[in-house]
Order: C-alpha cells, then sequence, then structure tokens
C-alpha cells in the first residue's frame, strides 16, 4: 500500500505533487519522493520519513519542470531503507522515473532473466525496480529513436506479460511523456483526472481521487485493468486496453481500512462503502445479539467511525468518540515491526474515563489483522472500569497473506489465522466478537457501484484473483517475511534500549 501521483502540467508541478502527496500520506509514511523533469534533465529529491520531514523549501525550489510524480512508500518487499525510497531511475534507454503501487509474485523468475538474458543490473531489492527494469528493457527492443503511442503500449504488454502480481505505476520518460498502467485485474487503485489552465488542459493520475480533487482536477476515468494512458510531451493523449485483461477486481480491503472515506475508488464512494457495511454489521447484531446488552457504540478511530456511527444509529444506542487520537502518531498498522507497533498505541489513543466506567461497551473496530491493537484498547477499556467488552469488526477474520502490496504476508502473523471466533475473543479479551459475513462485505461496495461485483479477496477467504500463487510460495514468502521481521524487531529493541538509557 503506497500511494503514488503523477502531474502532466504547463507551469512547475512540483508543488501540486507535493500537495497531493498530502492528500495520500495515509497510504505510506516510511519513506516519500517526488522526481520532475525539465529539458529532458531529471530532477529527484526522496528520502526516509514523511513528506514534511522529506522535503522542506529549498529542495523544493530544485524541483523543476512541468511534468513529474511522487511517491509516498511503506515497505511490502525488501528493507525500509532509503535506497528503496522512490521513484527509481534509469538512465536506458532516454532515461525513465518510476513510481509503483502493489507487490510482484514472481520476482525470482523475473530477476534471473534480467540477469541472464536482459543483461540489466537491479540496485535494491525491490519488486519496483524489477518493474522498472521490465519496462525499460521493452522499449529497448522496440529500438525507437523517440517512441510513439504504439511503441508505449507494446512495452506495457511485455510488462504485463512477464509481470504477475497488483500494481498501479506511473512513469516519466525524458523527452517523451508521462505513461500510467494498471494491473490485468485492476487490484490496486489508480485514477486518472484533468484541468484547464490558461485555456490548457493539464493532467493528474493519482492513487486516490483526493489527490486530483485538492488541486481542483476533474475525474475521468479509473483505469481500467490493463489500461495504460501515455501524454505525449507535446501534451497528446493516447489510451489502450490490453487485450489480456480479466474483469476488474478490485482489492477489498482498500474500501474497508486503506482508502480515505472521502476517496472514489472505481466509482464507489469509500464512505458510503462504510454506512453500508456499519448498515450490514447492525443488522448481524440484531439477529445473533439479541443477548447481548449494549450500553454505548465506541469507534477505533479513525478508520471505523462511519460505520460505527451507523451501527449506533441502527440500534438506536448512544454513539461516543471516547477515544481519542493523537494525530501526530502514525497508522500502527503500517509501522514497521510488531514491537514498534505495540509501542506506539497507547501513545496513539487515549481514552475519556466517564464514557467507560461501570458501562457495556461496544468497540468498532474496521477489521482485525495481527490482533496487536484491539487487544491493547481492551485491555485500555478495561482499565477505564468497563463492566464488558464487545468487539465487532466491519471486515471479517482476515486468515490468509496479502500478496498484492499490503503488510501483511506472513500467516504466523495474523490472529485469526486457524481460529474459531469464540478462540479469538479469548485471545483479546473481548467478552463477545462478531465480525462481518465476507457476502455482506462485497455487498457494501456493490450497492454503492453496481458495476462493482467482482474483487480480490484473498486476506479473507484465500483466493487470489491471479491464479498463480501457490502453498509453496506462501511458505517462501512467509520464511522470508519472519526473517525480516526478526531483523527489524531485533533493531527497533536496540534503538529502544539505547534511548531509554540516554533518559
Amino acid at each position: 500500500m503506497c500511494g503514488i501521483v503523477g502531474v502532466f502540467g504547463h507551469n512547475p508541478v512540483s508543488q501540486v505533487i507535493y500537495d497531493s502527496l498530502s492528500m495520500l500520506q495515509h497510504r505510506g509514511q516510511d519513506a516519500a519522493g517526488i522526481a520532475t523533469c525539465f529539458e529532458d534533465r531529471f530532477y529527484l529529491e526522496k528520502g526516509n520519513g514523511l513528506i514534511t520531514e522529506v522535503f522542506d523549501a529549498a529542495n523544493m525550489a530544485r524541483l523543476l519542470g512541468n511534468i513529474g510524480l511522487g511517491h509516498v512508500r511503506y515497505p511490502t518487499a525488501g528493507c525500509a531503507s532509503v535506497a528503496e525510497a522512490q521513484p527509481f531511475y534509469v538512465n536506458s534507454p532516454y532515461g525513465i522515473v518510476f513510481a509503483h503501487n502493489g507487490n510482484l509474485t514472481n520476482v525470482p523468475d523475473i530477476v534471473e532473466s534480467l540477469f541472464h538474458t536482459d543483461m540489466r543490473h537491479l540496485n535494491t531489492t525491490s519488486d519496483s525496480e524489477v518493474m522498472l527494469n521490465v519496462f525499460a528493457h521493452a522499449l529497448t527492443r522496440r529500438g525507437a529513436v523517440k517512441p510513439n503511442e504504439f511503441d508505449i503500449f507494446a512495452a506495457v504488454e511485455e510488462v504485463h506479460r512477464r509481470c504477475k502480481g497488483g500494481y498501479a505505476v506511473i512513469s516519466v520518460i525524458a523527452g517523451v511523456g508521462m505513461v500510467a498502467f494498471r494491473d490485468l485485474h485492476g487490484i490496486r487503485p489508480l485514477v486518472f483526472g484533468s484541468r484547464t489552465e490558461g485555456g490548457k488542459t493539464e493532467y493528474m493520475i493519482a492513487s486516490e481521487s483526493v489527490a486530483l480533487q485538492v488541486s481542483g482536477f476533474k475525474i475521468e476515468h479509473d483505469l481500467a485493468p490493463g489500461e495504460v494512458i501515455f501524454i505525449s510531451d507535446a501534451g497528446e493523449l493516447y489510451t489502450h486496453v490490453s487485450l489480456q485483461a480479466h474483469e476488474k477486481a478490485p482489492c477489498l480491503f482498500e474500501y474497508v481500512y486503506l482508502a480515505r472515506p472521502d476517496s472514489t475508488l472505481d466509482g464507489a464512494s469509500v464512505y458510503q462503502c462504510r454506512i453500508n457495511m456499519g448498515t450490514k454489521l447492525a443488522a448481524k447484531i440484531k439477529r445473533e445479539w439479541a443477548h447481548v446488552p449494549i450500553d454505548v457504540v465506541i469507534p477505533i478511530p479513525s478508520t471505523s467511525r462511519v460505520a460505527a456511527q451507523e451501527i449506533a444509529t441502527r440500534l438506536n444506542i448512544p454513539y461516543r468518540d471516547a477515544l481519542v487520537r493523537n494525530r501526530y502518531v502514525g497508522r500502527t498498522f503500517i509501522m514497521p515491526g510488531q514491537a514498534m507497533r505495540k509501542q506506539s498505541i497507547r501513545r496513539k489513543l487515549n481514552p475519556i474515563p466517564q464514557a467507560f466506567e461501570g458501562k457495556n461497551i461496544l468497540l468498532v473496530d474496521d477489521s482485525i489483522v495481527r490482533g496487536t491493537t484491539i487487544r491493547e484498547i481492551i485491555a485500555m477499556v478495561r482499565e477505564q472500569g468497563a463492566k464488558k467488552v464487545y468487539v465487532s469488526s466491519a471486515a471479517p477474520p482476515v486468515r490468509f497473506p496479502n500478496v498484492y502490496g499490503i503488510d501483511m504476508p506472513a500467516r504466523s502473523e495474523l490472529i485469526a489465522n486457524g481460529k474459531t471466533v469464540q478462540q479469538l475473543a479469548t485471545d483479546i479479551g473481548a467478552d463477545e466478537l462478531i465480525f462481518q459475513d465476507l457476502q455482506d462485505l462485497k455487498d457494501s461496495i456493490t450497492e454503492a457501484e453496481p458495476g462493482l461485483a467482482h474483487f480480490d479477496t484473498s486476506v479473507f477467504d484465500g483466493t487470489y484473483v491471479t491464479g498463480d500463487v501457490t502453498e509453496e510460495y506462501l511458505a517462501t514468502l512467509e520464511k522470508q517475511r519472519n526473517e525480516a521481521a526478526k531483523h527489524t524487531e531485533d533493531v527497533a529493541s536496540h534503538i529502544t534500549r539505547n534511548f531509554s538509557s540516554r533518559l
């Protein structure tokens, strides 16, 4: 889950890209980068941290040009070093900068062919750099002094043939133009828009619609599965949809947690989807929890707030925002390392005691993934004198790894894996626990946008839409993940010890 944005303008675009990245910061807090192009030369600034930490007046002033792209990152593959920050750059052919959201599932096979057949060098462990080199090699094979739209479309077709998984990509080719494309199933989101400035048309492509709206771009359409958009350096717009494309199957978890509520993804208002989730979960609570006495509904902010308000309305029970969020602590879900996530929870949320004392509480969460957050929150709520603590989740249990760009690939990290709902309730310390049904979750999106009928539901049911994810692949991924997690935990523990010793 990263955030990407590309802008083709007729005036300097660095500030527009920065403003759009600020609207996508929730999609990645590990690193940020902006690349612009001026007179066929790239200007690139990137580093670890939030955009406010990476960019200042001095380096923003160095980002010259009327075309460029930006990226906010959290790591799904490789490490979290600054070397992995995007955009990536290669100087052959033409010079290309590249920003990618998603994850490839066949990286080892591609890497082998890149080394031995294409004879290209990789400088990081990032699958984004792998995909960039596939794209660059495909352009090289076309042999054009200056590629046209047909060369671009053919190169992207080769990327689709060689790269499996979920991906959304924006790239700038020096002296050629901007290219954007989406994977063959439309798993990761990508939206295209335009605006008119001084009688000229400018374009923006981004992960979520809010990135366009902040700068006054009108949404034109979400890219279809396998669709590529090419904007030439002269401002000519070309589109193509791959014959390899499948029926659209966007990631269901985008609507549950990843996207902002004020975004529209593939035509569906995320806000309306979450209202629908609350409506359906309230109906299930009425059916199955008639015996459960609930005094107050409290969301675990902020992603679950919309669903929780709808649940309270439907159940005719008071709603209270009684867990106050510290906005200066990042999203714990995307923090690297379990120890860091756990330490951040109590700094992130602080309870209002009078809302809990002597009451039967219904906590509403958007989803339960690792269980770290909900377990700590239940403990906090009990410390405030709650009589009973019930928990509801707007999503079904997350029981399977994600391989398309969300940081939950190891089954050993998923608290619901191999457990019944009752076992889960005991594990997290809840008196009762209830989950949204998968069909109700899918219906919540379809009711908001009837054109959406198929989804990537792999984290809930283990069905991977690309059809190439095997048990062997998942086992290898989990082993790599566990080794990387252990290293991250060791580093975090070392930093914590050193910091504490200096206090």
